[in-house]
């Protein structure tokens, strides 16, 4: 019996001895041949190269975003830069257009004053009242300048005359007109191809056409629209063959023995900038222009 459980335990003895050599070359064969190892730093090294992989496509990214970002603003700089240029461009160029627009005025000015054989005195408006039930236009020019109350105004567009009015009021340094549009405003005026006479008033607003009255209804086959009105020169109120307006509508009446008959001013006042005021009682010194 002894001796069969001392058989027993040697055997069992060495099947375990088995096993573990059998582990231990399986393991040493393994380490031997280096695969066990060089899988493992291939793993290693794939995992590495991943990491750096991805570490230098996000740094990348980052990078091209400043980049991006850097070449933006700078775009941004170079836009507004060359928009200051063009607004500087722009702004001279206006510039230009303004001060040669004003040379042509002035000179258009200038030159129907020299043409004048009355005493004439250029003046800028200053101030007017466009609209209001009294109309006045206020001019940079008094009495110390030779100013006088009932001093008819001219002004010069597109190289024509026009009949601005007639000074009411005047200061020192300053006058004030009122314009032909004004409801107070009379002007003894002519139908320039025919000569017939007539008398226009003001509807009291500049964007409201002139009225000319007492004009016979015998001549309307002789009127046309566009027919330039002029300054008649009676009674020493305003000079003679100055345009004050063109005929726009002709309105017959049955009762009348005139036409009634509406005019465009021959001033556009909305523009009107400078005028001549002018001394019927004293001659033009050409000389001293």
């Amino acid at each position: 019996m002894s001796a069969k459980k001392n058989h027993s335990f040697y055997i069992a003895v060495s099947e375990v001895l088995f096993i573990v050599f059998f582990l231990f070359s399986a393991i040493m064969l393994a380490f031997s041949s280096r695969s066990f190892v060089l899988n493992f730093k291939q793993i290693g090294f794939d995992v590495l190269s991943a990491m750096e992989n991805g570490i230098h496509y996000v740094i990348s990214g980052v990078n091209n975003n400043i980049n991006a970002i850097k070449q933006m603003s700078k775009l941004k700089e170079d836009y507004e830069a060359l928009t200051e240029k063009l607004k500087n461009y722009e702004f001279m160029q206006r510039s230009n257009v303004e001060i040669r627009r004003e040379n042509e005025r002035l000179r258009a000015l200038l030159d129907y004053s020299v043409s004048l054989d009355q005493k004439n005195i250029p003046a800028h408006i200053i101030g007017r009242d466009m609209e209001g039930l009294y109309s006045a236009i206020t001019i940079d020019r008094g009495s110390i300048h030779g100013i006088k109350k009932n001093m008819p105004v001219i002004a010069i567009q597109g190289g024509n005359p026009g009949i601005v009015g007639k000074v009411i009021s005047v200061g020192h340094y300053t006058s004030q007109i009122m314009p032909v549009y004004d409801i107070k405003c009379t002007i003894s005026a002519r139908v320039k191809n025919t000569r017939d006479i007539g008398l226009v008033t003001g509807k009291g607003s500049y964007s409201s056409p002139l009225k000319l009255q007492y004009v016979r209804k015998r001549v309307l086959d002789e009127l046309h629209f566009g027919d330039i009105i002029v300054t008649s020169g009676e009674n020493d109120n305003y000079l003679e063959d100055i345009p004050i307006g063109t005929i726009s509508k002709i309105t017959v009446v049955d009762y009348d023995s005139s036409l009634n008959i509406d005019l465009t001013p021959a001033v556009d006042f909305l523009r009107l900038e400078e005028v001549l005021v002018v001394d019927q009682n004293e001659l033009n010194d050409r000389e001293g222009l």
